[in-house]
């Protein structure tokens, strides 16, 4: 029995997102965790990286989460090809990714906005 096409639409659209989240990762696991950090060493772990990204073929992404790690992913690779300071390189990709975070949390996690009321009703 063959697989329908929209399985297929599905299983290549998170192969595409598990390249963009194995890539961005490991790009921001390398600018966060490196003692010495250099502009050819960047390059290389950018180019290491973008061997398994550049197998799975790109697909539009309709989340916006998932455009915004898109976007992150096209900013890491364009900062190979700059001759930006690493530092600068780094500051900003770590902020980017940050936010990305930030936004992520934020839907998930909501706090009580007036808990005093919440139990009120108690006394």
């Amino acid at each position: 029995m063959a697989a329908s096409k929209k399985a297929i639409e599905n299983s290549n659209r998170l192969r595409y997102v598990r390249a963009l989240e194995r890539f961005s990762k490991s790009i921001i696991s390398y600018l966060g965790n490196s003692d010495e950090l250099t502009k050819e060493r960047y390059d290389k772990k950018v180019e290491n990286a973008l061997r398994v990204y550049n197998r799975v073929e790109e697909i539009a992404l309709y989340k916006g989460e998932l455009q915004d790690l898109q976007k992150l992913v096209k900013k890491m690779i364009a900062y190979k090809e700059s001759d930006d300071d690493v530092e600068n390189i780094k500051e900003d990709i770590l902020y980017s990714a940050n936010q990305l975070d930030k936004s992520k949390n934020a839907r998930r996690y909501k706090k009580d906005k007036h808990s005093k009321s919440k139990y009120e009703d108690w006394e």
